[in-house]
């Protein structure tokens, strides 16, 4: 295995940490600045933005860049937001280091499987690509929990230093062992089949987005995560408040959920291979029913925990298929890709949102996993759309303009 390879998992490892880390840690924060657990979330939301800006933004400002060079350019603003976050005197610091950490992670993972995939023989390419992605799961199963112990045991701050010296190492990772050369991969096919589009031919690339199933899936795409971090952002509070599980329980409960996250990925990817869209409504209708049943049960240790793990499964389930979907349909277009990424953490903040007003609204900490609930169940009404538009011949193809 190549090391560059295993630099950007490192840093894709830095960022997925950075991105659910603070799910665990939401109470120390809003203790620590004093606000209330809706400003907190925004900590969540916020970021989930800046994602979604940053991932069409920067990929687009940078197409005409070394693709080695807008790494580390990325991996070191990652540096910057995380130090800044550690440091944060007051919240409206911490928001910015939330903000300035979150612009590079569309952009790094859009770029990073490019580069991923030439550091390898060709045969190997998806391979590469699964294990630079293997770094954000395993933030999910490791990371997650861990930073949640270490906020627990030494301070939320603590949490954010480890991961501000693991973006440093990334950085230097990525900088040795990445060659430069790594990335130059043919530009992707023009929807209408008469080329190649020109990599830094942005305008040419937008035409991707003339397909209806395109903006179905992004659509999917966003409300699937909304439902599922509508219910996970405020996830510590449901465990301490409702299930009777202790502060110090948290770490572990997020590893049995980046357990489900890991099994569902693996269930997620064969199926879709299998049948894509039949395999995308089910892990959906699965995960609206896990999120009801979570509410009604919550009040239950176990079943909180079966609940926890089953919701990271069917949570997870559907993202293979989704980014699948939306790159084949736009026929692989790059500014497609950056904007799954974009629709998922335009899904996150509402999600967080939504939750965060359910509990000021006086709901209960178990409002958010019914929010989550609803938010899904129209990304399975959506679903179902797109996969009867696509086993139609009736006008895939949106004209813009007419």
């Amino acid at each position: 295995m190549p090391s560059g390879l295993l630099a950007l998992a490192l840093g894709g490892f830095g960022i997925g940490l950075t991105e659910f880390l603070i799910a665990g840690l939401l109470p120390q924060v809003a203790s620590s600045f004093a606000v209330s657990e809706a400003a907190a979330g925004r900590l969540i939301s916020g970021y989930a933005l800046s994602v979604a800006i940053g991932a069409i933004a920067l990929t687009a400002a940078t197409t005409r860049l070394p693709r080695k060079s807008v790494l580390v350019g990325l991996v070191a603003l990652f540096v910057i937001g995380n130090l800044l976050s550690a440091v944060a005197p007051g919240y409206p610091v911490m928001l910015l280091g939330r903000i300035v950490a979150a612009l590079c992670h569309g952009s790094f993972f859009g770029i990073g499987s490019l580069v991923a995939r030439d550091l390898v023989a060709p045969e190997r390419k998806s391979r590469a690509v699964a294990v630079m992605f293997a770094g954000l799961t395993v933030a999910n199963v490791l990371g997650v929990p861990f930073g949640a112990l270490v906020g627990e045991r030494w301070g939320w701050r603590a949490a954010f230093w480890a991961v501000t010296a693991i973006g440093v190492l990334a950085l230097v990772g990525i900088a040795v062992l990445v060659p430069g050369r790594a990335g130059r991969t043919p530009p992707p096919t023009a929807p209408d089949g008469s080329g190649p589009l020109p990599a830094t031919a942005l305008r040419a690339q937008f035409r991707a987005f003339r397909s209806w199933q395109v903006w179905l899936t992004l659509a999917a795409t966003a409300l699937g995560y909304g439902g599922m971090f509508g219910a996970f952002s405020y996830i510590a509070y449901t465990f301490t408040e409702v299930s009777g599980f202790s502060p110090a329980d948290v770490a572990w409960l997020l590893m049995v959920y980046g357990v489900g996250l890991v099994v569902g990925n693996l269930i997620g990817g064969r199926a879709a291979d299998h049948d894509r869209d039949r395999a995308l409504l089910l892990s959906l209708l699965a995960l609206t029913v896990t999120l009801a049943v979570f509410g009604l049960l919550a009040g239950s240790a176990t079943a909180s925990v079966i609940l926890v793990f089953l919701m990271g499964v069917s949570g997870f389930a559907s993202v293979p298929g989704l980014i699948t979907r939306v790159t084949d349909f736009a026929h692989g277009a790059a500014l497609a890709a950056s904007a799954n990424v974009s629709a998922s953490n335009v899904g996150n903040a509402l999600g967080a949102w939504l939750g965060g007003l359910a509990i000021t609204a006086g709901l209960g900490y178990t409002a958010p996993l019914y929010v989550g609930a609803g938010i899904t169940l129209t990304s399975v009404v959506i679903m179902a759309v797109a996969a009867r538009r696509a086993g139609s011949t009736s006008g895939d193809a949106l004209r813009v303009g007419h």
